[in-house]
C-alpha cells in the first residue's frame, strides 16, 4: 500500500457488511476467487465483484490472475495495524462468519491453486 491509506478510508472500506465479510473471509483464507466468495457469502457476482473493486482501491486487496480465475488476496503491503484489525475481528467474530465459512467449505468443484 504504497499510497498509506489512512484510518478513515480502512474503516469507511470496512463499514460494509459485505465488504467485512469478503475482507475476514479472505483474511482466514488466504485467497479466495470470485465464485469462492460469491458460494460463500451467497450473493450475486456483480455484487461481489463491485465490493471487491472498492477494497482493492483502498489498498486492502491485491489480486493475481491464473487462467480464467482472478484470485483475490491481503494486499502484500497492507499495514501491520490491519492486518492486527483484520485478525482480530476474525477471531471475535467466528459465530458471526460462521454460515459464509460453512457454504465456502460445502462447495464443490473449487478452483485449482498451483501457488
Amino acid at each position: 500500500m504504497s499510497d498509506s491509506r489512512g484510518p478513515v478510508d480502512i474503516f469507511k472500506a470496512l463499514a460494509d457488511d459485505t465488504r467485512s465479510r469478503i475482507a475476514m473471509l479472505i483474511a482466514r483464507e488466504g485467497e479466495l476467487c470470485v465464485c469462492e466468495l460469491t458460494a460463500g457469502l451467497d450473493l450475486s457476482q456483480p455484487k461481489i465483484s463491485r465490493h471487491l473493486a472498492q477494497l482493492r482501491s483502498n489498498g486492502l486487496l491485491a489480486d493475481r490472475r491464473q487462467g480464467q480465475w482472478v484470485f483475490y488476496r491481503l494486499h502484500p503491503q497492507l499495514l501491520p495495524w490491519v492486518i492486527t484489525l483484520l485478525q482480530g475481528a476474525l477471531a471475535a467474530n467466528v459465530e458471526w462468519l460462521a454460515a459464509d465459512v460453512a457454504r465456502l467449505q460445502a462447495m464443490a468443484d473449487r478452483p485449482v491453486r498451483c501457488c
